[in-house]
């Protein structure tokens, strides 16, 4: 069934429904990942734009990968080297690049609402690959999936998010994506690096982390973004690692089967020992490759194609 929004602009207010559809159908992309040949003809004839304002590695490749392995025909945009340069705004951008017969953009941008404002402009389908501190759905639902591959449910799960709450718009969409789907989520890091009233969200709130995780299934660790430092938001990475730094000493904590996340990319020995990172608990490969079939069922649901004329392709 076609999801209940023609764009994927963030997770706030959307339904466990649409949540599990993209997730079961994410299930027969990851299929078409293990095979020979990695590629289907289901977006055939579908041209996407890939609008990004910010550098980016995995989301952008993962994007492009994913459109590919749909037969999509893909166009990257980069504002460094367009008409950006010269002073043209946003909107006359994607209307003149829409006007070339774009079905849909997938947008990455320094300015939260960027995705909202281009579906005020443009007749695509818009999906946010992350704006400003706003959202990042796509990154929450990939984490949700890999989640769900290892233990088979999300509701009862015990989820703490480490690190620059305040700042994270992966943070803000695992939030409201896990708590969409019956987890139990809780955050942790620095006083200065919580949003204020944190406790709104509706999570539990920690500034220690040996307290944050006790009882804790999975623990997904957010990277700090070291410019944060220079405007004083902590004294010092030495004493950042020391207090919320994962280290091997603090895995006791967690409860047995436990798993290690991380959206990438990492600042290994700050948020994270390397340990920890390539050990037999972290997901951190596996959700870079989950990526590619979550995004995969995200273009597929959004594009719009009937059941009646395209599952077969998927499936076959």
């Amino acid at each position: 069934m076609p999801l209940a929004s023609r764009h994927l602009l963030g997770l706030e207010g959307v339904s466990q429904e649409d949540i599990t559809d993209i997730l079961d159908t994410a299930i027969s992309m990851r299929e078409i990942l293990e095979r020979p040949i990695k590629k289907v003809p289901s977006l055939r004839g579908v041209t996407v734009l890939n609008l990004f304002y910010e550098p980016s590695t995995r989301t952008r490749i993962s994007f492009e990968l994913a459109e590919k392995r749909l037969s999509a025909d893909t166009i990257n945009f980069s504002a460094s080297t367009s008409s950006v340069k010269k002073g043209e705004t946003l909107k006359d951008t994607v209307r003149n690049i829409e006007a070339m017969k774009m079905d849909m953009v997938v947008v990455r941008h320094k300015s939260a609402g960027a995705p909202y404002f281009l579906t005020q402009c443009l007749e695509s389908n818009i999906i946010n690959a992350g704006d400003g501190a706003h959202e990042h759905p796509t990154q929450a639902l990939l984490d949700m999936f890999t989640m769900r591959q290892k233990y088979g449910k999300l509701a009862g799960l015990r989820v703490l998010l480490v690190g620059d709450i305040k700042h994270s718009r992966v943070a803000r969409s695992n939030i409201w994506g896990l708590k969409a789907m019956g987890a139990s989520v809780a955050v942790c890091g620095p006083s200065t690096l919580l949003p204020y009233e944190a406790e709104r969200f509706g999570v539990d709130v920690y500034t220690k982390l040996d307290e944050a995780l006790e009882g804790v299934d999975v623990v997904n660790i957010l990277r700090i973004q070291l410019e944060r430092q220079q405007s004083g938001m902590f004294p010092s990475q030495r004493e950042y690692t020391n207090l919320f730094g994962l280290n091997h000493h603090r895995l006791k904590r967690l409860n047995d089967n436990f798993t290690i996340m991380h959206p990438g990319p990492m600042n290994r020995g700050v948020e994270i020992t390397t340990d920890i990172a390539d050990g037999p608990n972290s997901l951190i490969l596996e959700q870079v490759t989950n990526g590619q079939a979550v995004r995969m069922a995200i273009l597929y649901l959004l594009s719009g194609k009937k059941d009646s004329d395209k599952v077969e392709e998927v499936d076959a």
